[in-house]
């Protein structure tokens, strides 16, 4: 993208001023970001990191998942499967401030190993995110293939070029290198809003945006409520500001949430109910999948019992808007043998499904949420679990059997459904293409 604008401007002159990341810096992450590999091949181990070869002492050697080499001393990991060559990439990050702005640097390196061979690295620079005090963010990036399915394929021979604002929202944005290296490269603003140097697994441009714009992941970060900032930024099904009063009355309590996804879903009943989300008995329960069932039966109760005909009437109106939002993805169906995962394509889909597995995803109204898909998994036709996808970053927020809990094919259903989020891509990219046309 060419940029067009004076700040679009200032950013690209600005990038090409930044100093090449050093030498020391790759070397320091090429010992810091890497496991170190072993591979067990014709009766021998053969060191993947200095080439050494020895043969195990006994048998049941073969069988670990760890082994140290007898020259270099390092603690391997054993690779599963023998073949000729073996690749690791990971990511990492490098800060620097630059003119006011706070620069977050991604590097992606790839680690190349072969048998009786010493590794050799390849490291490439293939994002950097210019984030100023207001926690506004411009980034520059390389281009990527696409045609691959894996949305970090990187065309390493690009420049790095001027994104759109809509970036935030594509999952390369919010890519998590593995090490950050910070030294005293930060703005002294991030520092007076409680950045200390850890980032607490969450990616450093989304923790400084974070931190910058919103006094909520402020407070949070100072108060040492890191579960609590984690779980909101990374998940980003439910603002900080929606749970503002309910997140205040936990830590006021120092009440520990061991299930983020299902505590906001009982904290949603509750605002439908007009309870007090300031008081600590209803918002901290002792038992909160017992509480949560309570309350999403009871809700569903009123619905039943009193507004029958209502409910038949918002049903219908919903449907008309539902199928607007989601048509594109209608049709759906991913199947192997008994198993078999689809789109829920009707609001009484919802309503069904809700009162069979006993969980809340028609009484909280999931059929309205506009960046969700919702999707049934079955065995032999019967659901055993319905599951809520993000759009467009296709995050698996929650998968969820009778009463909120796993059922005995939730692994088997994960997989499956990892394995084709890709079509659910294509039907983005399909709508993108028409919306375009039009």
């Amino acid at each position: 993208m060419i940029p067009k604008t004076i700040i679009e401007k200032q950013i690209t002159e600005l990038s090409v001023s930044l100093k090449p990341v050093t030498e020391n810096m790759k070397g320091r992450a090429e010992r810091d970001i890497f496991l170190k590999w072993a591979v067990l091949s014709r009766g021998k181990f053969h060191c993947l990191e200095c080439a050494h070869t020895w043969k195990p002492n006994a048998q049941k050697a073969s069988c670990k998942n760890y082994i140290n080499c007898t020259a270099c001393r390092g603690e391997l990991k054993i690779q599963q499967y023998n073949q000729v060559h073996f690749k690791e990439i990971e990511y990492w990050a490098v800060l620097n401030v630059c003119a006011g702005f706070q620069v977050v640097r991604i590097i992606c390196s790839h680690k190349n190993m072969k048998k009786n061979l010493l590794p050799t690295y390849f490291h490439k620079e293939v994002i950097q995110h210019w984030i100023n005090s207001k926690g506004e963010v411009r980034t520059l990036s390389l281009g990527t293939n696409v045609f691959s399915n894996a949305y970090d394929a990187w065309k390493y021979y690009s420049p790095l070029e001027i994104r759109p604002k809509n970036f935030e929202s594509s999952p390369k944005y919010r890519i998590n290198p593995y090490k950050v290296y910070a030294g005293t490269q930060t703005l002294d603003v991030l520092k007076r809003n409680g950045f200390k140097g850890s980032f607490y697994t969450i990616a450093p441009q989304v923790l400084f945006t974070a931190l910058l714009k919103d006094s909520h992941a402020e407070t949070l970060l100072k108060t040492g409520q890191t579960d609590f900032l984690k779980h909101y930024l990374l998940s980003r099904a439910q603002s900080i500001r929606e749970n503002w009063q309910a997140v205040k009355t936990c830590f006021k309590n120092s009440y520990k949430v061991s299930d983020f996804t299902l505590w906001e879903d009982y904290i949603s009943l509750l605002r439908w109910f007009k309870m007090d989300l300031s008081i600590p008995e209803n918002v901290c329960p002792e038992n909160l999948a017992e509480q949560h069932d309570r309350l999403v039966e009871r809700k569903r109760r009123i619905q039943r019992h009193l507004k029958i005909k209502e409910l038949r009437s918002e049903i219908q109106q919903a449907q008309i808007v539902y199928e607007e939002q989601k048509r594109q993805f209608f049709g759906l169906e991913f199947t192997k043998e008994n198993l078999s995962i689809s789109v829920m394509e009707s609001v009484q889909d919802f309503l069904e499904e809700g009162d069979m597995l006993r969980h809340c995803v028609f009484t909280n109204e999931y059929y309205k949420k506009k960046n969700s898909l919702i999707l049934s998994a079955k065995y032999k036709d019967n659901p055993v679990e319905t599951i809520e996808v993000t759009l467009p970053s296709l995050e698996i927020v929650q998968c969820r059997g009778t009463k909120n809990k796993d059922s005995q094919h939730h692994k088997q259903i994960l997989k499956l459904l990892n394995q084709n989020l890709y079509q659910i891509k294509k039907r983005i990219k399909s709508k993108k293409a028409v919306q375009a046309e039009n």
